[in-house]
């Protein structure tokens, strides 16, 4: 049995659709291609089997000039590497510097009220100016009663050395031996009391000049507290100088490092702060520090700690660095923080990078031993006498004698009764 057929039917809309639709356009025809742009065959000519053939050979050869170069490198970093380790193990610096000073901690010689102040904090003083006075009064009540028991022992000096002139003179029916050396001994005893009452009295000046307070050395008063009014006591520090011509550098250098310092070195001493290094030389080196296994135990034998570590760090032993030229603004304070490098060549000698990289190229053999010491390096054994450092003392004049005292109370004594 045959299938129905079935039959589209045109509607209007679909016709309209249909007449509206864009024709196809034709595909553009394809451009000639050029004779140029075609692949060629390779070249079949000798020098191109040649530079094939030749090219494995260039390229070891490019690798290993890198690999050489690469190794090159790295060795120069190692010995860069050495070369700053052996300055930073071997080379005398350290940066554990510090600035120190002397201090004069003033005391009064005398207790009283500070009735005048002549100096202010950080001002600088000259030796013997004035820093504070005490109130003289009592001081000089104490000399003038001092002078006057000079002028009573002067005056009974001489009226007893002529009672017993004038007894040695008598003859023995008038007087007798004993009562001789009675008069004799009173003159002395007058004597020894006349030579007390002068001592009082120099003391009695000096105490009122120690009313004055000066300054013993050139320097800066520092951290001043007093202010007038207060009471200064006898031997209480209560004012404090710092000797402007005392100052110091100590550095604390590594054990390791001592060989390679000698007394005289030439040193430069860098401020935390400040670019210009100061110049100075070693003067001294430390011959002794503490040694913590030497204390004495219970029964006066030494107490060791028996705990050991293993990584034994080194010893820093102080080495006292004098100051020759400071740079224009550069301050000397107390306490400032300092880079010290030790130069151990001769005074005047001033090797350039070139010779200092030499010197270690060649001290590279022994960077895992011991530097050898240099000679000669700490000075005798037994160092010459220091000069002894004295303050002015006021000179006391001597004692008159009772005749230059004279206090005119007996005129005529050694003349006989009759003769008057």
């Amino acid at each position: 049995m045959a299938e129905p057929s079935t039959s589209v039917l045109s509607t209007p809309s679909s016709l309209a659709a249909a007449s509206s639709a864009p024709e196809p356009r034709p595909a553009p025809a394809e451009a000639p291609v050029a004779a140029e742009s075609l692949p060629t065959a390779p070249p079949t000519n000798a020098a191109s089997i040649e530079a094939r053939r030749r090219s494995p050979v260039l390229h070891f050869v490019a690798k290993a000039a890198t690999t050489l170069a690469t190794l090159a490198v790295a060795a120069a970093a190692v010995v860069a590497v050495l070369m700053v380790w052996q300055y930073y193990a071997t080379t005398p610096w350290t940066r554990n510097g510090v600035v120190r000073v002397q201090v004069a901690n003033i005391a009064p010689q005398v207790s009283g009220e500070i009735i005048r102040l002549a100096v202010a904090d950080n001002k600088f003083v000259r030796q013997g100016e004035l820093l504070y006075e005490i109130d003289p009064f009592n001081f000089e009540v104490a000399a003038r009663t001092a002078q006057a028991g000079v002028d009573q022992a002067a005056a009974d000096v001489q009226v007893k050395q002529a009672q017993s002139d004038r007894r040695q003179r008598l003859s023995d029916a008038a007087t007798t031996p004993e009562e001789q050396q009675v008069f004799a001994g009173g003159a002395l005893q007058a004597k020894a009391a006349f030579d007390a009452a002068t001592q009082q009295l120099a003391q009695a000046r000096i105490n009122m000049e120690r009313t004055k307070v000066t300054s013993p050395v050139n320097g800066y008063v520092t951290n001043l507290l007093l202010r007038v009014g207060d009471f200064a006591a006898v031997g209480n520090s209560n004012i404090s100088v710092v000797d402007a011509e005392s100052f110091w550098i100590d550095g604390y250098f590594e054990e390791t490092k001592l060989a390679q310092i000698c007394i005289g070195d030439p040193v430069e001493a860098k401020l935390m702060g400040y670019g210009t290094p100061i110049k100075g030389h070693v003067e001294t080196i430390t011959r002794g520090i503490s040694v913590g296994n030497a204390a004495a135990g219970a029964q006066g034998l030494p107490d060791v700690n028996p705990i050991y570590t293993w990584v034994q760090l080194a010893q820093r032993v102080p080495v006292r660095i004098a100051i020759d030229e400071v740079p224009p603004g550069v301050p000397l304070v107390s306490g400032l923080t300092a880079t010290i490098t030790v130069n151990p060549a001769p005074a005047g000698e001033n090797p350039g990078w070139r010779q200092r990289l030499v010197a270690q190229w060649h001290d590279l053999a022994n960077l895992f031993e011991p530097p050898a010491p240099r000679a000669n390096c700490l000075g005798p054994a037994v160092a010459e006498a220091s000069e002894v450092e004295r303050l002015p003392v006021p000179a006391t004049s001597p004692a008159p004698s009772p005749t230059e005292v004279d206090p005119g109370l007996v005129p005529g004594l050694d003349s006989s009764p009759s003769q008057n």
